[in-house]
Parts: structure tokens; C-alpha cells; sequence
């Protein structure tokens, strides 16, 4: 008797999200099976990394971190172009962390300058993630939608306390929505329910659902985006079938494993073949968990995930 793998039956179907114009545009979703289960139901699209960018020069990375960038780090719009020319990203994310009001707490007006002149220099797709402070992101990324009128960015994060404000300026300039929550399933679902019936469709919108980095609690993160797989596809939960983008570079890299020189510590081993593993591994934890969009920072990291989701693929 011939042997006959088990396989499971899917009854849903991850919506599909094109983030962009023209095309540079990026689609992400669509699969009808676990991810990387391909033997089971259909994965039309791999899972895709957007390269980080800051909207400033970081004060606090590790020089093994800046190396890449370090002759256009203090300029955003030119960090973007070289990560699009020399590492050949698909996708920028520009993180707006000079706007956090515990930090610099950079007006309104130079950030969304700042985003314009990014959006602008790009063809490629852009995500622009806040400061994380409800109220500042509200009115910034208010602005930024204006501003970006007719690219299609993705913005984000939007909770429960600003998503009427920012989901509404994105359906009127046509942009896509990063719905936030604190890692947990069910606020999740809710807040796709608030986007849904503030009129937020579907095909323009993505869940955060919360990441950590590798030893700082990845393995949370990793079980709640396997819940809302589970929930997607074999469950039919409809408010959950949306693609998941995961904002790790920032949390793997803030661990005092990924800055730690080896002089101070022999034992870790070279400090930054350290911190890329650690990214890399983080990255696809999170891409076979379910993750669809991977927001990374060192190019040797990125490079290694890209070969992996290619043979898995």
C-alpha cells in the first residue's frame, strides 16, 4: 500500500495586499496553506523583507551595524537609495523615530518633509512606521498620507486609540493601514473589525501583531502570529485573513547580546557575525510562523534569509 502524507484541509485564504505603484508595486499573501507547506495548498507569494531606514542618524548602534550605511546614514533619503541600489531592497521601511516625544521629539512638519523626500527618491514600495506615541503618530501620520497621496505607502502602527484619525485619511489618499496590537489574538481581531467598519478594505490592510526579538520574547510573538494562521486558514476566521508584517531589526538589535563587542565578552564569539545570526534567525522564526513581510536592517542578515526563503520556496 502506497504511503499517503496527511494532509490538512484549509478552509481559508490569506487576502492578497499590493503595497506601491507601477512596476515597483509588491503583492504579499494569498496563501491557502500554513506557511512553507506548499505540499498541502498553494504559497504564490514568498515572504518579503523591507529594508529599515531611520529618519535620522542612529545615536546607539553598534559600529558593526552602521558599517554599511556609514557614508549615508546621516541622510535618509540617501540610505534609502543606497539599499535599493546596492543591496537591492524591494521595499523600504522608514522608521520615524525622530518624532518620539521622549526622545527628539521632532515637529510634525520636518517628519513628514523627511517622508516626502524619501517617497519621492523611491520607485520601490515604502512602509512608514511612527514613533509608537498614539497621539503624535495620529497627527503625523495624518500628514504623511497627504503628503504620499497617490504611492500607496503602508502606515503604521495604528492601535485602537488613533485608528479612526489615521484609518480615515487613508482610505481618502488610497493608502494601507498596519494594524497594531499587542500580542494577542483576539485585539487583533477586534481592531480589523473597527478598521472594517470604519470602511478600511481588505485588500488595504495588514496586522502587526507584535514583535520581539530572538531571547526577548520571540517565542511569544512567534505563537500568537501561529494562533492567527490557524484562526485564517483552517478556522475561516475572515477578520484574521490579512498579511502579517513583523518589525524585528529594531528588537534584535537594541539586546545586549547584538551590541556587545567580543573584547568585553570573548565568550559571545565575533560581535557581528553574532548579531546577523541573531537577525536572521529571528527573521525566519517569523517567516514560518506566518509572517509576510519582514522588516530587517544588516544586508549580510537579509542575504541569508533570502536564500533560505528561496529554497523553502
Amino acid at each position: 500500500m502506497a504511503f499517503s502524507i496527511p494532509k490538512i484541509s484549509y478552509t481559508g485564504t490569506i487576502k492578497q495586499v499590493t503595497l506601491g505603484t507601477g512596476p515597483s508595486a509588491v503583492s504579499v499573501g494569498g496563501e491557502g496553506c500554513y506557511p512553507f507547506y506548499v505540499f498541502e495548498g498553494p504559497m504564490p507569494r514568498a515572504p518579503r523583507i523591507a529594508h529599515e531606514v531611520w529618519d535620522y542618524e542612529p545615536e546607539d548602534w553598534p559600529d558593526w551595524a552602521i558599517e554599511p550605511y556609514r557614508d549615508v546614514i546621516k541622510d535618509p533619503v540617501a540610505w534609502a537609495k543606497k539599499s535599493i541600489d546596492s543591496y537591492g531592497a524591494g521595499m523600504i521601511a522608514l522608521l520615524l523615530k525622530s518624532a518620539d516625544p521622549n526622545g527628539r521629539n521632532r515637529p510634525v512638519e520636518e517628519v513628514v518633509a523627511t517622508v516626502r523626500a524619501v517617497s519621492q527618491a523611491i520607485s520601490v514600495p515604502l512602509i512608514v512606521w511612527g514613533c509608537a506615541n498614539d497621539e503624535k503618530d495620529a497627527a503625523m501620520l495624518k500628514g504623511v498620507a497627504e503628503a504620499c497621496e497617490g504611492k500607496n505607502v503602508a502606515l503604521g502602527p495604528v492601535t485602537d486609540k488613533n485608528y479612526k484619525q489615521i484609518g480615515a485619511m487613508a482610505i481618502g489618499y488610497g493608502h494601507t493601514v498596519i494594524a497594531s496590537t499587542p500580542i494577542d489574538v483576539n485585539l487583533a481581531k477586534q481592531l480589523n473589525i473597527l478598521l472594517g467598519n470604519l470602511g478600511v478594505p481588505d485588500e488595504k490592510l495588514l496586522i502587526d501583531p507584535t514583535t520581539g526579538g530572538l531571547g526577548y520574547g520571540l517565542e511569544y510573538s512567534y505563537s500568537v502570529i501561529e494562533r492567527d494562521r490557524m484562526a485564517a486558514l483552517t478556522q475561516g476566521d475572515v477578520k484574521l485573513q490579512a498579511p502579517i508584517v513583523c518589525n524585528l531589526a529594531n528588537e534584535v538589535w537594541k539586546t545586549k547580546e547584538a551590541k556587545t563587542k567580543k573584547a568585553d565578552n570573548p565568550k559571545l564569539g565575533d560581535e557581528k557575525m553574532r548579531a546577523v545570526i541573531m537577525e536572521a534567525v529571528a527573521a525566519m522564526t517569523l517567516a514560518v510562523a506566518g509572517a509576510d513581510i519582514l522588516i530587517m536592517r544588516h544586508p549580510e542578515a537579509i542575504s541569508s534569509v533570502k536564500g533560505m526563503i528561496e529554497e523553502l520556496t
